[in-house]
């Protein structure tokens, strides 16, 4: 009876640490997007202006993901490839490139990419409109990569699955911050940095995570 009880307390403190941790996290989700759409208007602007001088097409991007409990969801960002690149794929990638990009959502040197686009990856400046996910509750700012559905399912088992769901998608997270584009699904790598972030969520977790990722973009590690 002792152990049964102890059991039960332990997890209730689990539960109680878990539900403040995830209303902490979403005010300061809420308050810090709100503050860098406030800081960085004049960059969105100038990108915004950019793109639509430089290429034809919108200026955004809704890509289609997966969100917590296998929610669809659109994440915003600025569009860095032709505005043709989707619908005739095949026309810009060989068969190998093709596959490389069901299975990694990258291709070394894509030739779909324009060349703000490049540069906009580069510094990862395509990722800023994600803040407006982030205030919808879409998002938050520190998490697992969002995923398409193709990914979850060709990449990790139903339980992990489950996982993986358990919580909103990031900004940034793990692989952000320590993997990128070095580290991929084919190696199980990119799987494992993935779910380490579930094991390990904490306010702590997530401050050393946004450091991390800051750091990775200005050694000019962002996203290919």
């Amino acid at each position: 009876m002792y152990q049964e009880e102890t059991g039960d307390s332990v997890g209730g403190i689990i539960a109680g640490r878990l539900t403040w941790y995830i209303f902490i996290k979403r005010v300061f989700d809420v308050v810090s997007s709100a503050c860098a759409i406030a800081a960085l208007g004049w960059l969105l602007i100038i990108v915004a202006v950019a793109i639509k001088l430089t290429s034809k097409g919108p200026i955004l991007f809704l890509d289609h993901r997966v969100g917590k409990n296998g929610k669809d969801i659109y994440v915003y960002k600025f569009r860095t490839m032709y505005i043709d690149a989707e619908e005739h794929v095949h026309d810009y990638l060989s068969e190998e490139q093709y596959q490389e990009w069901l299975t990694e959502r990258k291709v070394e040197n894509d030739p779909r990419i324009t060349p703000i686009g490049r540069f906009l990856r580069k510094t990862s400046i395509d990722e800023l409109p994600q803040l407006f996910n982030i205030i919808k509750g879409e998002l938050s700012v520190v998490g697992p990569r969002p995923l398409t559905r193709y990914e979850i399912e060709e990449n990790f088992p139903p339980q992990q699955q489950k996982k993986l769901l358990s919580c909103k998608p990031g900004l940034t997270g793990n692989w952000a911050a320590y993997g990128r584009s070095d580290v991929t699904f084919e190696s199980g790598e990119r799987q494992r940095i993935e779910l380490e972030y579930v094991d390990k969520r904490s306010t702590m977790f997530d401050l050393k995570l946004i450091f991390a990722t800051v750091g990775a973009v200005l050694k000019g590690k962002g996203a290919k």
